[in-house]
């Protein structure tokens, strides 16, 4: 019965489309600040399975953003990283 639970509280219904259930996943997220992009690829998110919102969590938002001003701050113009588990 637990993995039914934890099953049922992953699964929430999409804000932007109202239809869709979001399911776990990966997804790129692309950042922009000034003159530098930050693209983050395999980023592990809940994923609209209507229209392909995505969803983070803190600690993987609070992860990407750390990513993201690390390369903003080296003077990046453009980066492509694999997200790290």
């Amino acid at each position: 019965m637990e993995s039914r639970l934890e099953d049922e509280e992953s699964e929430v219904t999409c804000i932007i489309c109202r239809h869709g259930e979001t399911t776990p996943g990966a997804v790129t997220v692309s950042l922009q600040r000034g003159d530098t992009t930050v693209i983050l690829k395999g980023v592990p998110a809940d994923v609209c399975a209507n229209c392909g919102e995505y969803y983070l969590s803190e600690e993987v938002t609070s992860r990407v953003m750390e990513r993201a001003e690390a390369a903003v701050t080296s003077g990046a113009e453009v980066e492509i990283l694999r997200f790290a588990a």
